[in-house]
């Protein structure tokens, strides 16, 4: 995302502050890499609830725009907006996680689908069409699709990669992507078994960094109905990163 900083500027701005901890040249910096924190906010405000302050997120996303700053080195050859706008989700994430504001329901909803999806594709050997999966929890169709709804949020940010029987989640340890960051190992194939429609929602949102809304306008369907496929391919992509063996 470009900066409207000529770059012979930026270039001294990064010189001064980190040849000599300029309290100026850091706070230009800050200034001048700021609509990085509107773009993640904006990102992830869409599937949050209304509860969720954009404040607070903003707030949030500005200390990790200063740790970013912070700890940046020029002298790697790397691409400062890539790795702010990873330091920046982590921690509104990290703000939304500390408010514990994902509910004891919601974790269970997550369990039981993850572990329906599971038990359908062993059976059928591929992955399972929304009638199966409402099937396999003896629900209509109708409720699964809401269950994806009511669980859409919890998907645009870091969640648990897998859960127990326990009534506490495992924590994380195969979040997906978010705009700028590394695919895990495995990503790409595990997002080669999804259903084809699932795969174009996680191109667009994670290669073409388009909006839930703007997927919406691709493929012709309402937002709310691009939330519940991108939490239904989220699922499942944890759920597979998770299984896969690790070194």
């Amino acid at each position: 995302m470009p900066t409207s900083t000529p770059p012979d500027e930026l270039d001294d701005l990064w010189r001064r502050f980190k040849d000599t901890g300029d309290a100026e040249a850091r706070d230009q910096l800050v200034l001048r890499f700021a609509p990085l924190v509107k773009y993640v906010v904006g990102r992830l405000r869409s599937g949050l609830p209304s509860s969720v302050d954009s404040s607070d997120l903003t707030s949030d996303g500005v200390l990790g725009l200063l740790d970013a700053v912070n700890k940046f080195d020029p002298a790697r050859g790397l691409q400062f907006q890539t790795y702010a706008i990873a330091r920046i989700r982590g921690a509104i994430v990290d703000g939304l996680r500390s408010t514990d504001w994902v509910p004891r329901s919601v974790r269970e909803k997550i369990r039981d689908v993850n572990a329906a999806q599971a038990t359908l594709e062993r059976r059928l050997g591929r992955g399972p069409e929304d009638q199966e999966v409402a099937a396999e929890l003896g629900i209509s169709v109708a409720d699964l699709q809401q269950l994806y709804a009511d669980t859409s949020y919890t998907n645009l940010v870091s969640l648990e990669a897998a859960t127990t029987g326990d009534d506490d989640a495992v924590p994380a340890t195969h979040d997906l992507p978010g705009a700028g960051e590394d695919w895990p190992d495995g990503f790409l194939r595990a997002v080669r078994e999804l259903p084809e429609r699932d795969q174009i929602v996680i191109a667009l949102y994670y290669w073409d960094r388009l909006t839930l809304a703007e997927i919406g306008q691709v493929l012709g369907v309402t937002e709310s109905r691009v939330s519940q496929l991108h939490s239904r391919a989220t699922l499942t992509l944890r759920r597979k990163l998770a299984e896969q063996p690790h070194d």
